[in-house]
């Protein structure tokens, strides 16, 4: 069995803002799968489905992000989940729009969810996918700027192509592990050029 996280806030205000990025996820794969998230378990909402033969538990936290732990902690309890078979997705701000990031394990880095995810669980040794959002606009605080709207036309398409890419990731990693997902779907980064002799 496998469950598959999405971090975001709940409230109609914060529908398809950037740091609800693993709700909007989490909503392609269910779209994909034909998965419908909405039984209330565990401070979450949830929903059943089979990929590649493999139960799977789709969850949104209905906590605020800086409290998903306590969802997160409670449903890999009930469902008896071991950490590989953990993936929790969301937003970043240190990753450009448009690029995943999948890797087996790592810290909390900045993200409060994560933050408290890791805390509640006491262990970061599960696989996470982020999103990324981009640096915040000069004009914005950190907080109004992740908690902000995409603001064209452009960045919601691109948001949304993402946001597929994502879902097919997660179905990678549930049919064929998570390396194969990682060599699949992890965004290239981007090389520096190299400086010619002599300069």
């Amino acid at each position: 069995m496998y469950l598959i996280v999405g971090l975001g806030n709940p409230g109609s205000q914060y529908v398809h803002t950037r740091h609800n990025a693993g709700f909007d996820a989490l909503d392609a794969l269910a779209q994909k799968t034909g998965t419908r998230i909405a039984r209330e378990k565990e401070s979450a909402l949830v929903g059943e489905c089979f990929i590649a033969g493999q139960k799977t538990i789709l969850a949104k936290p209905q906590t605020f992000m800086n409290l998903s732990g306590f969802a997160v902690s409670r449903l890999v309890n009930w469902y008896r989940i071991e950490p590989e078979r953990l993936l929790v997705v969301y937003d970043d701000i240190d990753l450009a729009p448009g690029v995943l990031r999948l890797r087996k394990n790592g810290s909390a880095g900045t993200h409060n969810g994560m933050r408290s995810i890791i805390g509640e669980l006491g262990y970061s040794n599960f696989p996470r996918l982020r999103i990324g959002v981009g640096a915040k606009d000069p004009n914005y605080d950190l907080a109004d700027w992740v908690l902000s709207h995409y603001r064209t036309p452009q960045e919601q398409r691109q948001a949304d192509e993402c946001f597929a890419r994502a879902a097919d990731a997660v179905i990678e990693y549930i049919s064929n592990g998570i390396q194969s997902a990682m060599n699949a779907y992890n965004t290239p980064k981007k090389r520096k050029p190299t400086e010619e002799a002599g300069e």
